[in-house]
């Protein structure tokens, strides 16, 4: 499975991050809680989808397995030990065509911040 996490494609297969066990155990969160999980992690670490792509790929299965639809999530934080109510996050489902194009600039090490910007979040003024 393919997965934007702010500016870095993340393929993983989300059953290989979940042991049953844990599956079990956090099928009774909610995406609101796992979003707050995100939050946390990202105001410990903002560049935790490129320092720590193992924790990333985490979220990311939790997110889908709370919501199959999410395959991008974008988490802001001002900086390093922020407020975790400080860090902002935003889901959206990304069509097939779009993620591919997005791998094939990743791979090709033309996938940036501005690009992925441009091409998903649409933060940056025009």
């Amino acid at each position: 499975m393919l997965f934007l996490m702010n500016d870095v494609v993340l393929s993983f297969d989300p059953a290989e991050l979940t042991p049953p066990v844990t599956r079990d155990r956090f099928a009774k969160l909610s995406l609101s809680y796992v979003g707050e999980l995100g939050k946390e992690l990202f105001s410990e670490e903002p560049l935790l989808h490129h320092k720590d792509r193992e924790r990333a790929e985490r979220l990311a299965a939790l997110i889908v397995c709370k919501a199959p639809e999410i395959n991008a999530a974008l988490f802001i934080a001002p900086g390093r030990g922020c407020r975790v109510a400080d860090v902002q996050v935003r889901y959206v489902q990304l069509g097939v065509e779009v993620m591919a194009t997005l791998l094939e600039r990743q791979n090709s090490g033309a996938l940036t911040n501005v690009e992925a910007d441009r091409q998903v979040w649409r933060r940056l003024a025009a």
